[in-house]
């Protein structure tokens, strides 16, 4: 039973997309908001993942929604659920 709620919690983030030049892959950029310790000051950051696009149907600029998976090679730990926006 633990197992089955524990698959259901895997991240999700949105991004945009900045690379796709990898065969069935694509470097998504993620923004967040992190406070900082000790000044208090929210600071943008950015985060870039690599993901798997299966059909390779993602274009720079895209707006993606990419979901946490197992690993599928060294670096890509994330997968493609659905292109948001595309490019334009």
């Amino acid at each position: 039973m633990v197992l089955m709620e524990a698959r259901n919690l895997r991240k999700e983030r949105t991004g945009v997309v900045v690379s796709n030049k990898m065969d069935k892959t694509i470097t998504v950029a993620a923004k967040f908001k992190e406070k900082h310790p000790i000044y208090g000051k929210f600071v943008s950051k950015t985060k870039k993942f690599h993901a798997h696009d299966e059909k390779n149907e993602c274009q720079i600029g895209d707006t993606v929604r990419i979901m946490e998976t197992r690993p599928l090679s060294k670096t890509k730990r994330w997968r493609l659920i659905e292109i948001i926006e595309r490019a334009k």
